[in-house]
């Protein structure tokens, strides 16, 4: 039996417009199934980018302490796409993007086929699906996990494909119930929930420009995914690509093993590592540099940095950390940044 739906009115500044919305989905997903393409950057109550103003009908929050919403927002009545569902027909207001989602999401199951250790704390696993894995390099996908409450966003790390592969490069976290379920429950064939494609920081193939990738931990994933598009396609050839990671201590560095496994058709590939525990590289003999990354960033790039295409992923202080860099001190257009705000 098919879920009740909803019409769901969105108003924005350039007009307005009306989805049916399942009643089983977020405001959020329901409009980017419609091809409506509602702001947003986390789809899990983080950023904030996804707020609106309720004008009519009734909606369920999913979780009103969301830290996306400002003490401010709550006073004003304002809520979270991504964490409202309709339960009733309503009218919204919200910001709405000018371009449609490039792919539109949608929900599957994927069956688990294995993982790689690149340290001892991250792996990359692996899952199929029926049908094509559609998504663009950059994106995220949002996981459901059996007895685990809420979903998990992780970043692909492969391409798009037509035999259903979908990859995940994932870091354990301490007291995390979803990693700890991904590391030491799953096993071989099991199935959870995949619902995506979601995120704004898929690579564009609309300029010439040099283009700069930045990682830190398991922001490595959706980094990944783009190295391994620019250098499987003659699109990009001729281009140079600096590709920038850092760990906390070099037994966190997995870059070199992951990129020497890519045949680069004519790009330029040019990786730089940086740790950022001087004890603990100090205790390893690592010889490299002991900086934060974007630091590193800025020592190998300096006044050229406008001249580029940034993509970057990574925990909230070094994904602002970077933005500020760029955009503050060397004056990068904002419409060469993409990145989306996890936290």
């Amino acid at each position: 039996m098919s879920a009740e739906r909803y019409r769901v009115g969105i108003s924005s500044s350039d007009g307005d417009g009306v989805i049916d919305c399942d009643a089983t989905d977020t405001l959020l997903r329901g409009a980017l199934r419609n091809g409506v393409a509602l702001s947003y950057e986390c789809n899990s109550g983080g950023c904030g980018s996804c707020k609106f103003d309720l004008l009519e009908g009734e909606v369920e929050n999913l979780w009103p302490e969301a830290p996306g919403l400002s003490p401010r927002d709550r006073r004003k009545g304002r809520l979270l796409a991504c964490q409202c569902r309709p339960i009733s027909d309503c009218r919204i207001k919200a910001r709405v993007e000018a371009s449609a989602p490039p792919i539109r999401p949608s929900r599957r199951e994927v069956a688990f086929v294995g993982r790689k250790a690149l340290t001892p704390g991250m792996a990359e696993f692996r899952f199929v699906s029926e049908g094509a894995a559609d998504f663009l390099p950059g994106q995220f996908a949002m996981l459901s996990l059996p007895g685990i409450d809420g979903e998990r966003a992780y970043s692909m790390s492969n391409t798009a494909n037509e035999d259903g592969h979908w990859r995940f490069i994932i870091k354990r976290m301490p007291g995390g119930k979803g990693t700890g379920f991904l590391f030491d429950r799953l096993g071989t064939g099991d199935r959870i929930g995949l619902d995506g494609p979601y995120g704004n920081a898929w690579l564009r193939e609309d300029n010439e420009r040099d283009i700069v990738l930045i990682a830190g931990g398991s922001g490595l994933s959706p980094v990944v995914s783009i190295v391994r598009a620019i250098t499987s396609s003659e699109r990009f050839s001729g281009r140079k690509v600096y590709f920038f990671y850092g760990g906390r201590g070099p037994q966190d560095i997995c870059t070199e093993r992951i990129l020497k496994t890519l045949e680069p058709s004519g790009v330029e590939l040019i990786c730089h590592t940086a740790v950022s525990d001087a004890a603990l590289a100090r205790e390893a003999g690592w010889e490299g540099p002991r900086c934060f990354v974007h630091e590193l960033v800025e020592q190998t790039l300096g006044d050229r940095m406008p001249e580029f295409e940034f993509y970057f992923c990574g925990p909230p202080p070094m994904t602002e950390a970077v933005q500020r860099m760029a955009m503050i001190d060397y004056r990068v257009p904002f419409d060469q940044l993409h990145f989306d705000r996890f936290f």
